[in-house]
């Protein structure tokens, strides 16, 4: 494996993705990586944003590119004309591309040609319009690397966070959860600590219900199944613990220090939004979304494709930035 190289996917041409790649590298402390997309497109970008960066086209994606260019190699089967898209908009075409790179990445990492991949925000709506039948990078990249259980976690300096459903509305992720599905998490979150440099996170649950149930008087989930998996991951060496209220596990387990050291190493999550808000809540600027699970390092800012500002130039690098420094980290540690 070349354990240097990093697959960066550009995401939805019509999104953020390529600004925020061009800003990254053109910072120069990204190392070294290859942008996975269209190589017109992030000519494009680089002319809006002004600067003097030429876009070099590889004819592999593990070719050295020269020096002060912008390494782009273009997957087969992109679309063309993703320069001309219309910028801030949801169109098939972007999705079409924003899957294409995703499927060319994950067979790199597989194929050990690459030592991870970070993934620029792709648009749900846009992987509709095309086709493409997952919600998310996520289930995608699951279904690429064989199908195994994966888990999504998001992490800042001060709090990370593993969730056991994910892309799915509220009613459906509750009939999904089990017994399981909440030892399959716990089990994976253990096997993933050791690219934290931990063998024994301190993991906390946090509970389903409101008071995390309150001994069953708002719900009984905790007492089902919740508080049987924990105990069953106990028994195997885990150090997970809970259920706990999730209004507050959340501010337990937020490490910073010296004020507030967190008495957590991580906290696993029933839901999306009970597990996203808090660690958004301190600033998407630093986040990282991390798959857990998969048989490659896969990383990702922890924001979306932000059609709002699209073209304008000033969408924020430093989330795409923390998500190479963290791949890079994985990676080392995956050797």
């Amino acid at each position: 494996m070349n354990n240097r190289l990093l697959a960066i996917t550009m995401g939805d041409a019509a999104g953020i993705g390529p600004e925020i790649i061009v800003k990254a590298l053109a910072a120069g402390d990204a190392g070294r990586c290859v942008v996975l997309g269209s190589a017109a497109l992030m000519r494009r970008t680089v002319a809006r944003l002004g600067l003097m960066r030429p876009v070099a086209l590889l004819d592999a994606p593990d070719d050295e590119a020269p020096p002060d260019c912008l390494p782009v190699w273009e997957p087969a089967g992109l679309p063309a004309g993703l320069e001309d898209l219309q910028i801030g908009a949801v169109q098939a075409a972007a999705g079409a591309a924003a899957a294409r790179c995703i499927e060319a990445a994950a067979q790199l990492a597989l194929q050990g040609r690459v030592a991870g991949i970070v993934t620029a925000p792709i648009h749900k709506e846009a992987l509709a319009a095309a086709g493409i039948g997952y919600p998310g990078h996520t289930e995608m990249l699951q279904a690429l690397a064989g199908g195994g259980p994966v888990r999504m976690m998001l992490a800042n300096d001060e709090l990370r966070v593993v969730l056991v459903t994910i892309h799915v509305a509220l009613r459906r992720a509750i009939e999904l959860l089990d017994f399981d599905a909440v030892l399959s998490t716990l089990r994976i979150v253990q096997q993933a600590a050791r690219h934290w440099g931990l063998e024994r996170p301190r993991i906390a649950v946090a509970g389903l219900n409101p008071h995390a149930g309150e001994g069953g008087l708002f719900g009984d989930e905790e007492q089902r199944f919740i508080a049987p998996a924990i105990a069953a991951a106990v028994a195997e060496g885990i150090d997970a613990r809970g259920p706990y209220a999730p209004d507050t596990v959340f501010m337990r387990a937020r490490h910073a220090p010296p004020a507030h050291p967190g008495e957590f190493d991580v906290v696993v999550a029933m839901t999306h939004d009970h597990g996203l808000i808090p660690v958004k809540y301190l600033g998407v600027e630093q986040g990282v979304n991390v798959t857990l699970g998969l048989p490659f390092v896969r990383t990702s800012p922890d924001h979306g494709t932000a059609f709002d500002i699209a073209g304008r130039g000033i969408a924020d690098p430093r989330s795409l930035q923390a998500a190479l420094r963290m791949a890079r980290q994985l990676s080392a540690a995956s050797r």
